[in-house]
């Protein structure tokens, strides 16, 4: 089966202007798929250090010895580059799509395709589940965590149904969430399944504050004139990339001099976002919704 088919793959390499004895970091490891060629082209000097927080990818990891594999959130890459003394990378890739893989395994509860127990943990040692937060969450949580994330439409008619349900008995897995989605769905329910798994996936593993932690540590870790590679797949996501590529941070706020002249730390050189190709999107349907954004480093 194949684990995660890398999206945007040939972009990414040419966005990242690969130096053979460079140093680099593939922030979102999965299966390897943008590893691998990063590590064709660099030499014996160079490094290439690979972060995930799924256990399940160490299945895939690469014997070289100018690679490291860090099991982590990517959010905590500043903190682990500087236990590794390399603070100064050329190059940063973040991919943040969830991997095929861990949406084709029913026992991780990431699709509303499997009857499996409401999980979603991307990082499998963590406490908090989709369980946790469908049985946990009072009802103007749920319809914030549902507006906000999965932009559902009749995101409190849904929360306010969940909290119903759940006052009888707990909603522990795909199938009792599904049994409340069809009696509320509107619009074609394939588009509503996905927008509310998706809107608890993104509470659950805390996504958006991750990404804001690694976009910030990740300049960190760049050289002057590295690049920073991201490719995003929902609008929250490319907006804040977006924000953080035109401020330097995620806030989005212009910091100026005291002579009203903006200091940037970075700059965004594609001025068109860089998205699939048809014949990319033939391939593989997962990316259609990719779109990437390319920072450096000033």
């Amino acid at each position: 089966m194949e684990y995660h088919i890398p999206v945007l793959l040939k972009e990414s390499l040419d966005a990242l202007q690969i130096c053979p004895d460079g140093i680099y970091i593939d922030a979102t490891f999965g299966a390897g798929g943008h590893s691998k060629p990063i590590l064709k082209q660099l030499s014996a000097k160079g490094h290439l250090y690979g972060f995930d927080q799924d256990v399940d990818v160490e299945e895939n990891l690469l014997e070289k010895e100018n690679f490291t594999f860090i099991r982590s959130n990517f959010r905590h890459m500043h903190r682990f580059m500087r236990l590794y003394q390399q603070e100064s990378v050329d190059g940063i890739l973040m991919d943040l799509g969830v991997s095929s893989h861990q949406i084709n395994m029913p026992e991780r509860g990431f699709s509303y395709r499997y009857d499996a127990s409401l999980d979603m943990r991307m990082n499998q040692s963590a406490e908090f589940s989709a369980a946790d937060l469908v049985n946990g969450y009072d009802k103007k949580e749920l319809q914030q965590v549902l507006s906000r994330y999965g932009e559902v439409r009749n995101a409190r008619t849904l929360a306010d149904r969940v909290v119903k349900i759940r006052s009888h008995r707990s909603i522990e897995t795909t199938f009792q969430l599904n049994e409340i989605l069809d009696q509320v769905s509107i619009g074609s329910k394939v588009k509503y399944y996905s927008q509310v798994y998706q809107a608890l996936r993104m509470e659950v593993n805390d996504e958006m504050g991750a990404l804001e932690e690694a976009l910030e540590g990740g300049l960190k870790c760049l050289n002057e004139g590295g690049r920073m590679v991201v490719i995003s797949y929902h609008s929250l996501e490319d907006r804040l990339v977006k924000r953080f590529f035109k401020a330097g941070n995620v806030e989005g706020v212009l910091n100026k001099n005291e002579y009203g002249h903006i200091l940037k730390s970075i700059k965004q050189i594609n001025k068109k976002l860089v998205l699939p190709s048809e014949e990319e999107l033939k391939r593989n349907n997962r990316a259609r919704s990719a779109k990437m954004r390319i920072g450096e480093k000033v």
